[in-house]
């Protein structure tokens, strides 16, 4: 059996430690003898939430597919990220292949649970569930992004635990998309609906129907995302901030609203997130940089754009004191303010949990399935809800136009305007070709990214990396036109 190294998560309440440890045994432990009481099957999901944390998943990896949309420029300093951002990348692009191992490691982890933990006897039912949830959601949110980025890949689920069969064909995205809604159904009956603030951060009822109502409007089934995404926004756990702010402010960036966000914990818990996101003079790395498109779309008073975009002439707290922003500080003459917070002796901050799914997400997800199945005013009520929030006049007889704004303002930068484009074009609602064909610019009108060519359908999927097909022995087979 494959030997296992637990990373052991550094999170407030629940979890404690720092970000990956080899961890004194008292004995050897393989896969299957490992599960044996409660401790360790709590230990085991902590281990699951822990690869969130990494820097080729969700600390970085994931968000540069987002490069690729017409809101952010790559910045940084890693040179496969320009081939992606310009659709001139191939199967070896590193960018390509660096979260295709996290999330087959998440999926090793949580098939590890559900095959071992319902064994074990020396463990309380509500435990006992709850882990199962757990493994089933993130088995989900792993073939979930793997579908998103790669269409058709290769399913491993228990049996494959057990036997080791590890190197097997692709499944259709159809089959993909399937294992996900059995898994996030299952999730859905096993977890609880809400935690108290000791356990925060675990996944819950909300984030299965959550994840449930955006699988559904990516398969066109408008009134499955509307009962699962109703089952969100109208259930107070899952209420809306009063504030857009609250959801990036480390303090409150634990809320009602965060259906599944990363939890980071300065000292300890550790993720290059907000590392990413700040600019280099001020302790980050200086990548994903808005750039005007995105700036041009926010409305006249709209208040979310003060708290996602610095723009030059803003004063920024920066921890030990205040600095006003230039554009001389980013490519673009933009940051987003929204991922960045300092602490008082200096530094970034690392307390912030930074989104991965929010429950404004959902309420944009029902108002689209809402239009799209009905016509226009149908979603007025709920993309109101978020309007309201920040303050602006309610729409009244909105069709896509304003439901595409909505997502693009209350969204941006949480890795949503590429995969919104292409599923918008997919349904023929835009031309995601006349999107691209637009160079991105500066806050000074400069070209930063020059125009680029979306190929359809090649472009609707990125090439499954070219050292898994390398190491298959012809069992892979490449995705097509690569």
């Amino acid at each position: 059996m494959k030997r296992m190294k637990y990373l052991l998560l550094c999170v407030p309440a629940f979890f404690a430690c720092n970000k990956e440890l080899d961890v004194d045994k008292k004995g050897s432990y393989t896969t299957a003898n490992y599960w044996r009481n409660e401790s360790d099957a709590v230990d085991g999901i902590t281990g699951i939430y822990n690869i969130l944390l990494e820097e080729d998943f969700t600390g970085f990896g994931e968000f540069v597919y987002d490069n690729c949309s017409d809101d952010q420029y790559r910045a940084g300093d890693h040179p496969e990220l320009a081939d992606l951002e310009a659709f001139t990348y191939d199967a070896s692009n590193a960018a390509v292949k660096a979260p295709w191992k996290w999330k087959y490691e998440m999926l090793n982890r949580s098939n590890s649970a559900l095959l071992y933990i319902p064994a074990i006897t020396n463990i309380s039912a509500d435990v006992k569930n709850r882990c199962l949830g757990e493994a089933h959601f993130f088995r989900a949110f792993a073939y979930w992004r793997l579908a998103l980025i790669y269409g058709d890949v290769p399913m491993i689920m228990e049996e494959d635990i057990k036997n080791g069969t590890y190197n097997k064909a692709k499944s259709t995205i159809d089959e993909v998309h399937a294992q996900i809604e059995a898994d996030l159904k299952a999730a859905a009956i096993l977890l609880p609906e809400s935690y108290d603030a000791s356990q925060a951060g675990r996944v819950s009822k909300g984030a299965a129907w959550g994840l449930l109502a955006k699988l559904y409007l990516y398969e066109n089934d408008f009134a499955n995302t509307i009962l699962y995404g109703d089952s969100v926004i109208t259930n107070a756990n899952y209420a809306l901030q009063s504030t857009y702010a609250a959801n990036f402010t480390p303090a409150t960036s634990n809320n009602s609203e965060m259906l599944l966000n990363v939890q980071t914990l300065d000292g300890w818990g550790y993720s290059d997130f907000i590392t990413y996101h700040a600019p280099r003079a001020w302790g980050g790395w200086d990548f994903f940089e808005p750039v005007q498109g995105l700036l041009d779309e926010f409305e006249d008073g709209d208040p979310r754009k003060d708290v996602c975009i610095m723009k030059p002439g803003d004063v920024i707290n920066i921890g030990t004191g205040t600095a006003t922003y230039t554009a001389s500080l980013s490519s673009t003459g933009y940051h987003y303010n929204k991922f960045c917070a300092w602490i008082s002796t200096g530094g970034l901050n690392y307390s912030f949990k930074y989104p991965l799914m929010r429950t404004s997400d959902i309420y944009l997800c029902v108002a689209e399935a809402k239009i799209r199945q009905t016509g226009a005013g149908a979603g007025d009520a709920e993309i109101n809800a978020l309007r309201s929030r920040v303050g602006l006049t309610p729409v009244s007889n909105a069709g896509m136009t304003a439901l595409m704004h909505e997502r693009r303002v209350e969204l941006c930068g949480e890795n949503e305007r590429h995969q919104d484009l292409m599923r918008w074009d997919k349904a023929g609602i835009i031309d995601i070709t006349t999107i691209y064909n637009k160079p991105k610019l500066t806050s000074s009108g400069a070209v930063i990214q020059a125009a680029r060519t979306f190929t359809r359908p090649k472009n609707y999927y990125f090439p499954l990396p070219q050292s898994e097909i390398d190491k298959s022995n012809g069992v892979l087979v490449q995705n097509s036109n690569y």
